[in-house]
């Protein structure tokens, strides 16, 4: 099950079919879905979470928390949507593509995959982009 909590005035105008496309791509990666909670909130909101729980006194545009056992997919994804929206700027993209983008970011985490390597980033990346084309021609 995915759900979508909102901690902003921000709404996804597409709740199903994210959450479709989502479910496809965890399937693509054989894993299966237990539960994943997207909450969209602000910077504000996301930095004192940084500061919590990772020691992090900095912005992001997401964090996830990965309660995955094997391949049974679970976590929480929190995503700053001030964030993402400067990110789509500073990359010269829409707003969705880069909010679907981090979407499918951390589920790619879950996954499996790492970004903290140069070529981890790379393969991550790669994924992104793949499964942001499946949703494209959705």
């Amino acid at each position: 099950m995915i759900s979508f909590n909102y901690e902003t005035e921000f709404r996804l105008l597409a709740e199903e079919r994210i959450s479709n496309w989502v479910t496809r791509c965890i399937e693509e990666e054989h894993h299966n879905i237990e539960e994943i909670n997207y909450v969209f909130c602000d910077d504000d909101y996301l930095l004192k979470l940084n500061v919590e729980f990772l020691n992090h006194d900095t912005l992001t545009d997401i964090i996830s928390f990965d309660y995955s056992v094997g391949k049974l997919i679970q976590g929480d994804i929190f995503i700053s949507v001030e964030r993402v929206a400067d990110n789509a700027k500073d990359y010269n993209v829409e707003f969705n593509t880069e909010l679907n983008r981090v979407i499918i970011h951390g589920v790619l985490h879950y996954c499996g995959y790492k970004d903290k390597t140069e070529e981890e980033a790379k393969v991550m990346r790669e994924k992104e982009n793949y499964y942001l084309n499946e949703l494209r021609v959705d």
